[in-house]
Order: structure tokens, then C-alpha cells, then sequence
């Protein structure tokens, strides 16, 4: 099984706003280079229902409105904050790319 991936709420809005504009699922997983299509029937199902605290939620810890992990230590909160700006920005030089891409296709 592969590891979990946390996608930055950038991501899942354009992803949320590609799909209400009809692009194809296939596409929006390429362009945004999402894993899984059951992803983003997701976080369709918690915009349409007003739920968006829900997309800044890390993976797999869903929380209550207002309400976030317990960290044992300022240094461990400190830990899970800067691996997730890791990602986000990992994630933002791809979708960097793709819009360059798709610029230059235009």
C-alpha cells in the first residue's frame, strides 16, 4: 500500500472548480496529478454540503468544526506544520508547471 498524500486546499479548490466547469475526471487527476478518483468525489461531496474547514483537515484526521490534533509538544506541532508547507509547495511547483504548460498549448 502506498503512503497517503495530503493535498493543499489550493489544489482541492481548483480541483473542485475544474469539475463544477464539466473537465473530464481523467483530466483533473492528470493536471493536478491527484491519485484517486474517489478523491475527489469527496471533496465535491463537503463543498456542495458547505463543509469546507473539511479540505484543511490533514489525511485521515477529520475533526469537528474549530477543532484540531492534540500535539504533545510546540516542536512536534511545529514538525507536522512543516512537512504540510513542504508538500503545499511541492504540490504548487507542479501545478506551476502545468499552467505553463497549458499557456504555451494556448
Amino acid at each position: 500500500m502506498g503512503t497517503r498524500v495530503s493535498y493543499p486546499v489550493e489544489i482541492k479548490m481548483k480541483e473542485i472548480e475544474m469539475r463544477l466547469a464539466r473537465i473530464p475526471v481523467k483530466q483533473v487527476l492528470e493536471e493536478l496529478n491527484i491519485r484517486n478518483h474517489s478523491q475527489l468525489k469527496t471533496w465535491l461531496k463537503w463543498y456542495r454540503k458547505g463543509e469546507l474547514h473539511r479540505l484543511e483537515q490533514p489525511v485521515g484526521k477529520q475533526y469537528t468544526f474549530g477543532k484540531g490534533p492534540e500535539y504533545e509538544s510546540e516542536t512536534a506541532k511545529l514538525q507536522v506544520e512543516n512537512r504540510y508547507l513542504k508538500q503545499q509547495i511541492e504540490v504548487l511547483k507542479k501545478y506551476a508547471e502545468l499552467e505553463r504548460k497549458w499557456s504555451q498549448e494556448s
